[in-house]
């Protein structure tokens, strides 16, 4: 028996984004005697141990915003030239995987993956037209394109979104299907009445997740029903403006910031209803999550309608009314809640993450045959 082919992902740090969730959970449940991970990196990460745990490398260097362009380019060139010994590099940075599999060709490296994790680019006017410029040296480096969704690969790879290959944002059904013990629970240690309705969000504090947003529609919703509740999970550039909008409405007592938190799957059991107004997505992970654990999702039209595991669970709703999503809200509220979904229907749709992984192994070695 050989040793495993060493493929390498390229992130910006491993912390607990929807990609990096996809990556772990893949990690996890591949066949790490045929298939093994190194990354490289340009930030700390908080799956770092566990990766170095698994046998994995972390390579890093500095990220764009810390020395400028050029800085980053050379760097990149010069750490492809040092580790072309890699046969397949698999880069997860949107546009800015031009850049990266433009130096891994350069190098050498036969095998270079563009995935699309999302369906626009964060940041302003600048930003945007940079990662333009960085992103049109992706038909022209990559060799394979992957994507969680069909409109992912249509924003990243244009006229390529064709010949891309889905890869399904899997999930591990089983650490996810309800349980009223741990429901309650989780509900204590959040000091939340077992007759009130808890409302939750998963994602980073940033423009695209649209907190600003949730927070005007909790504002509303608090008014007809003052037992309400929403936990917010993640962290992010945004976070302070969030809180300081919730000490402006005063809504402190009711609106809980959890931070990061490792245990996504007990939180969603203590939810009565999982909101998600993002103004884009690629696919997101949380949403499969949410429905493995038979919540209710009230999610914005602008996410594609693939995310929706056909198990009754998710409602699309415009984000240009408020008064729509509490009318929403309430209408849930008073509803009779079955949080048995069948992990079979999740499996079925091609969302469960040890078939996800199967793939991912065949895919690798396959390329390097």
């Amino acid at each position: 028996m050989g040793s495993p082919i060493r493929v390498l992902h390229v992130v910006v740090n491993m912390n607990r984004g929807g990609a990096e969730t996809l990556i772990m959970n893949l990690y996890r449940n591949i066949d790490r005697s045929k298939v093994q991970f190194d990354f490289l990196t340009c930030k700390e990460g908080v799956f770092d141990q566990e990766i170095l745990d698994r046998g994995g490398k972390i390579h890093r260097i500095p990220y764009i915003t810390d020395g400028g362009h050029f800085h980053y380019i050379r760097n990149l060139k010069q750490f492809f030239k040092a580790n072309n010994h890699y046969k397949i590099v698999h880069s997860h940075m949107d546009k800015m995987s031009g850049f990266v599999l433009k130096a891994a060709k350069k190098a050498g490296i036969p095998v270079r993956i563009a995935h699309s994790h999302n369906t626009q680019s964060e940041g302003g006017f600048i930003a945007r037209l940079y990662k333009e410029y960085a992103g049109s040296n992706i038909v022209k480096s990559a060799t394979h394109y992957l994507a969680c969704s069909n409109l992912a690969a249509k924003w990243l790879f244009k006229n390529k979104a064709d010949s891309s290959k889905l890869l399904k944002n899997g999930i591990d059904t089983q650490k996810f299907s309800f349980s009223k013990k741990i429901r309650d629970k989780v509900r204590m240690e959040l000091g939340v009445e077992e007759d009130s309705l808890v409302l939750g969000h998963v994602g980073r504090f940033n423009h695209q997740k649209n907190h600003e947003f949730l927070i005007e529609v909790f504002n509303e919703l608090k008014k007809v029903d003052s037992k309400a509740y929403l936990v917010l999970v993640g962290d992010g550039t945004l976070r302070y403006d969030i809180e300081e909008k919730v000490k402006r409405l005063g809504l402190e007592e009711k609106v809980k910031f959890l931070g990061v938190r490792s245990d996504i799957n007990s939180l969603l059991q203590a939810f009565d209803l999982f909101v998600f107004p993002s103004l884009h997505e690629g696919l997101p992970v949380t949403l499969i999550e949410a429905q493995g654990s038979g919540l209710p999702c009230l999610i914005s039209e602008y996410i594609t309608d693939e995310v929706d595991m056909k198990v009754d669970l998710i409602k699309f709703l415009p984000i240009n009314s408020g008064n729509i999503w509490v009318e929403e809200i309430r209408k849930i509220s008073t509803k009779d809640q079955n949080r048995n979904c069948s992990y079979q229907a999740l499996y079925q749709q091609g969302y469960d993450v040890k078939n996800t992984a199967h793939c991912m192994n065949d895919f690798y070695l396959e390329m390097v045959r």
